[in-house]
């Protein structure tokens, strides 16, 4: 028998917030839907209601730049997202993420919020989010708070969203004008397939930062101050091992996707060839 749900599509704010007073953790929110709708589709959620926040007319789609911060609200496709010129100036390795997932009608659909609210280890968007230090803007009837990302996500499909809260929006700050970044992903086949390992490493004149997917129970990120990655002169040695190092701080599984030693293998050469690439982007600038 297929699972029986309810489905409400508030117009306000309030009315959401008057839906989770209610249902608290049996009401699961929709953005895009396109996890949602496999995690119905396996019963791996089983929701009492569905909350659509599509229109719902203050928390509308949209991206603004204000203050040196770029803010991505919820319902916000990720088709929008790549084709933003703000978005590709600001953040080139979160465009180059926010392609390889799933396909155009899938980014047609799919949220930026949502990925990240889905908490998969292997979501394509976060390790850019957390190299680029992005915050989670949560929303209540009682207020507002924002986290981290690096704090939001606690474990696979686990996160830090209250029962009678919404992710509203991604809040990014704007990299110094001397950054460069690059996002790599290594999938067994071109298309739709998860990520075997997932990385984005963002360069300044002295930090370098580190976010690694699909090595680990949720994707997380890694800074080195010291100057030794951001510096192409610096002794190949030490670069080598502190790549080593945050390497090393992975714990990979082994899958139909890859082995464990395969994993730690193939990070350590994306993380040397991104590490040059975002180099290269940054002196270009």
């Amino acid at each position: 028998m297929a699972p029986s749900f309810g489905y409400a599509q508030p117009h306000h704010l309030s009315e959401a917030f008057d839906i989770l007073d209610e249902y608290g953790r049996d009401a699961s929110l929709l953005a895009g839907g396109t996890d949602l709708v496999v995690g119905l589709r396996k019963r791996r959620i089983a929701p009492r209601v569905i909350v659509d926040l599509k229109r719902i007319s203050d928390l509308a789609a949209g991206i603004e730049e204000t203050e040196g911060r770029v803010c991505i609200t919820a319902p916000t496709r990720l088709s929008d997202i790549i084709a933003d010129r703000r978005i590709q100036g600001h953040f080139p390795a979160l465009v180059e993420a926010a392609r390889t997932v799933g396909s155009v009608q899938i980014r047609n659909r799919a949220t930026l919020t949502g990925n990240i609210c889905n908490a998969s280890p292997a979501a394509d968007t976060a390790p850019a989010l957390l190299a680029y230090g992005a915050e989670v803007v949560l929303i209540s009837r009682h207020g507002s708070r924002r986290l981290p990302l690096d704090e939001f996500l606690l474990g696979p499909r686990r996160t830090s969203l209250g029962a009678q809260e919404i992710a509203a929006a991604v809040d990014i700050p704007v990299p110094p004008a001397r950054t460069g970044s690059q996002f790599a992903r290594l999938t067994r086949r071109r298309g739709v397939d998860l990520a075997t390992v997932s990385l984005c490493c963002t360069v300044g004149s002295q930090v370098t930062r580190f976010a690694f997917g699909a090595v680990g129970p949720r994707p997380f990120v890694l800074t080195d101050g010291s100057g030794v990655l951001a510096d192409p002169d610096s002794n190949p040695a030490a670069r080598t091992g502190l790549l080593r190092d945050f390497v090393a701080q992975a714990t990979p599984i082994s899958d139909l996707r890859g082995s464990r030693e395969y994993r730690q293998a193939m990070l350590l050469a994306l993380s040397q060839r991104a590490l040059r690439t975002a180099i290269a982007r940054r002196d270009r600038t």
